[in-house]
């Protein structure tokens, strides 16, 4: 095994393993304490939305992520702190959730979450261990010196992380090393407190390496999700070796940004604030929510976006199946996706090279809502029938097509197999995808039915039988074998 060390040049050369190519599916947990008041608001949609309409500012007040309860709270006049005054009083503080948290966890059933993704087809799932609010999920030797008992009451990492290997998934853990509003508490209320306030102090420092080699050494997660950034006065490459040597099949997200104190302190200036609130709005109105030039992954994480085409690198969208990653109680069913549109993300992205990192929020006591769980059965319902065409598969030389008749088409291989994704019901007894030639020799079949289909190639478009019995669904597949020359 190679021996990593802990420079950038050498984890550089670390390769993303099989197992994440061929992965695709992973499932995003967001629980903790605000997962008790559950709310954000959510009559604006999206943050991108609220950010592309209204600025930065309202992009914070009204952030739709219920994880941000502790943030968002502290900001005068915004929806949460108006409801959280009217809910709980003004003399109730945020830590007065824990034993309320603690209390509520006791219905937790782990292996009830497992089987669920394990039924939907889950290959992977990411633990969020500590959010921006610094309270932990497992009961660490390293206790936070800011607060105290600030902690669940179960070993929630340990519980959830045997339930998943058990059932042959793989077991990733998130934590959040660019924010903590315990060693930080002035509310963040644009970009540039939010990219300006990573901790950076030897206390912060060694106790967030602390937490990271404890998750490393005791979970033995295939995969470290980092968020936000990273303490400017540390080096990221010491922990990426630590990881790779003790994980040989681990790989590492891409959030680790470390802002420089010229551009810190340039940022807090006047025209410096208006040029990098410029700068970000712009990456990510027209990038999506990516972290620029990371000082090192194994994969990017754009964040409710995608991208246009297929990317080499390895990356993963993640995204909640509504406009927050924590449960919400004040979003309704229009705020959701339905079954229909995330599987026809979710065909996009892989692709295009990508995986999803599927969220869903549990209530407080670990209860999944009905609503997050019909949608994941309904895209593991899809798998059932269509997940050859999905799991270990690779892009082909073009990611997207489309019918004459208007259709979106996609397309990924596997060994000799080309799989044809329409992505809408076809209106006739025929379709044809157009600028798409295939081997003479080729036979093709509809998934889920047995009999191969008739086509024939008029010049550069191909046209291909429609079964007589096609059932509705929201994403038909053909397999195409041998898979057209390049």
């Amino acid at each position: 095994m190679t021996k990593f060390l802990p420079t950038l040049e050498s984890v550089r050369k670390h390769e993303v393993p099989d197992w994440f190519h061929d992965a695709k599916f992973g499932i995003f947990i967001h629980w903790g304490l605000f997962s008790v008041p559950a709310f954000a608001p959510s009559g604006k949609g999206e943050n991108l939305k609220i950010l592309a309409k209204e600025g930065w500012t309202a992009y914070y007040a009204h952030n739709p992520y219920a994880e941000w309860y502790l943030n968002t709270m502290k900001i005068p006049g915004s929806p949460t702190q108006k409801y959280h005054v009217n809910t709980y009083g003004e003399n109730f503080s945020y830590d007065d959730f824990v034993p309320k948290f603690n209390e509520a966890i006791k219905k937790w059933n782990p292996d009830e979450w497992s089987e669920l993704f394990k039924k939907i087809g889950a290959k992977y799932v990411v633990l969020v261990t500590k959010h921006s609010d610094s309270f932990l999920l497992w009961p660490s030797k390293y206790p936070n010196p800011k607060r105290e008992n600030y902690s669940a009451s179960r070993d929630i990492v340990g519980e959830l992380t045997k339930a998943i290997k058990e059932r042959g998934m793989r077991m990733g853990l998130y934590y959040c090393s660019g924010l903590d509003w315990t060693f930080t508490e002035t509310p963040i209320r644009d970009i540039v407190d939010e990219i300006t306030t990573t901790p950076n102090t030897k206390e912060y420092i060694e106790l967030m390496t602390s937490h990271w080699h404890e998750l490393i050494d005791v979970y033995k997660p295939s995969i470290i999700w980092n968020d936000v950034g990273y303490p400017l006065d540390d080096n990221p490459a010491k922990l990426f070796a630590y990881f790779y040597n003790k994980i040989s099949e681990g790989v590492i997200n891409d959030r680790w940004l470390q802002v420089s104190k010229f551009l810190s302190k340039f940022a807090k200036t006047k025209i410096g604030r208006k040029i990098v609130s410029w700068y970000v709005k712009r990456l990510f109105l027209t990038k999506g929510m990516v972290t620029p030039n990371p000082p090192h992954c194994d994969f990017t994480t754009p964040e409710y976006s995608s991208y246009s085409d297929i990317v080499e690198k390895k990356w993963e969208a993640n995204r909640g199946l509504g406009t927050s990653f924590g449960y919400n109680k004040t979003e309704k069913t229009e705020n959701y996706l339905t079954i229909e549109e995330l599987i026809r993300t979710f065909v996009d992205i892989v692709s295009k090279n990508g995986n999803i990192l599927l969220n869903v929020g549990p209530e407080a006591n670990g209860t999944i809502p009905e609503v997050q769980k019909i949608c994941v059965l309904g895209l593991g319902k899809w798998l059932e029938t269509n997940g050859q065409a999905i799991f270990g598969t690779r892009p082909w030389i073009r990611a997207e097509g489309k019918t004459t008749e208007g259709i979106e088409v996609r397309f990924t291989q596997k060994a000799d197999k080309l799989f044809v994704f329409l992505l809408d019901s076809p209106k006739g007894s025929t379709i044809t995808i157009s600028s798409f030639i295939v081997s003479k020799e080729a036979k093709m079949r509809w998934l889920g039915y047995d009999a191969l289909v008739d086509w024939i190639q008029k010049g550069g478009d191909l046209t291909i039988d429609v079964p007589k019995t096609l059932a509705k669904s929201p994403v038909y597949t053909i397999s195409i074998t041998p898979k057209p020359p390049n």
